[in-house]
């Protein structure tokens, strides 16, 4: 929350600049150093990215805001029909409607979680208990909201953060005129990377051809396979076996080393011949590079992070996350907009 308030401070002041600031020609001098002028292009330039984290920021917490108002509404308005307060009301409906977890229970997570919590069960097990609980009431309270909801739909009119990505001619899979197009930035060494293809590959499953997927990379530095595994995998692409190589590149995680690479190409029927030319010369490192830039551009810090009809969503998500923005996008209203970006 701390964050999220040190954001909206910047935000604010952002957009409480003065009108000139805001209008001035793009070569304006707007401060130098000694004799060295620094213009608003620059200085604009160099806010992009974190002004447009900011923007998905605010949008975000925004959205969250409304949800957990109109949550409130509908619970008060509940428990004033059932003449109870609200606290009163989320008992009877929640805390008395969620049983305690049996021991067997307690003891079957604290077996599959042992490793992490690395202390005896008999020290742990009031506390696994209420954990247990708490869970279990979380989903109570999910399913009242949901039941209470039916009746008064929620409907944000928020319009969300959208971002023009330079995607045209990179690796993709759909139809070209899908209504929806989600671009990926992935880095192939990232293991939240390959975690979000099982959501990808729901979504496009249950889309079909109402969804198009774009790759693009974005190897971070900390992972010393990544930008020859991008390379190898755009030199697969060049015989037409890009997302076939791609998707052995995350089954092939971690061993991504430049003997793996070529092992995958192998497999894969490639011409070696090519194939190794292509990666040994190093062919697309500058265009990988380029990929980080327009990423960097975008807010990206991060694999993988999408943006769906231009709108951002980050990290290994569930399908479900994708779903709510995608259903959205589909709706009559967002059709229009969702056509404006490729």
């Amino acid at each position: 929350m701390k964050r999220f308030k040190r954001l909206i401070a910047v935000w604010l002041a952002i957009f409480a600049m003065p009108a000139y600031a805001a209008s001035a020609e793009p070569s304006h001098v707007i401060a130098t150093i000694g004799s060295h002028p620094i213009t608003q292009q620059e200085v604009d330039s160099r806010l992009k990215a974190q002004l447009t984290a900011i923007d998905s920021q605010v949008y975000d917490l925004r959205r969250k805001t409304i949800e957990s108002m109109a949550d409130d509404y509908v619970i008060e308005q509940a428990a004033g029909k059932a003449k109870l307060s609200v606290a009163d009301y989320m008992k009877r409906e929640v805390m008395d409607k969620t049983p305690t977890p049996s021991d067997a229970d307690a003891k079957k997570f604290y077996d599959a979680n042992k490793a992490q919590i690395k202390q005896p069960y008999e020290k742990v097990q009031a506390q696994v208990v209420a954990f247990l609980r708490q869970q279990e009431a979380s989903e109570q309270r999910e399913k009242l909201l949901n039941s209470l909801r039916a009746d008064q739909p929620l409907k944000i009119k928020l319009k969300p953060p959208r971002f023009k990505v330079a995607a045209e001619g990179h690796p993709e899979l759909g139809p070209k005129d899908a209504p929806v197009t989600i671009v990926e930035f992935g880095d192939f060494q990232c293991p939240f990377c390959k975690k979000s293809e099982d959501s990808i590959k729901q979504v496009r499953a249950k889309y079909a051809d109402k969804v198009r997927l774009i790759y693009m990379d974005f190897p971070l530095s900390f992972h010393p396979n990544a930008l020859p595994a991008a390379e190898a995998a755009r030199c697969a692409g060049d015989q037409g076996k890009f997302w076939q190589f791609h998707d052995a590149l995350f089954d092939a995680q971690p061993n991504l080393k430049s003997a793996d690479l070529k092992a995958a190409a192998a497999k894969l029927g490639l011409d070696r011949q090519k194939f190794d030319s292509c990666l040994d010369q190093n062919k697309y490192q500058n265009a990988v590079r380029i990929d980080q830039a327009e990423g960097e551009s975008l807010g990206v810090d991060g694999t993988p992070a999408f943006f769906i009809n231009g709108r951002p969503l980050t990290g290994a998500q569930p399908a479900g996350e994708f779903e709510q923005i995608i259903d959205e996008e589909l709706s009559p209203s967002a059709e229009r907009v969702a056509k404006a970006h490729p």
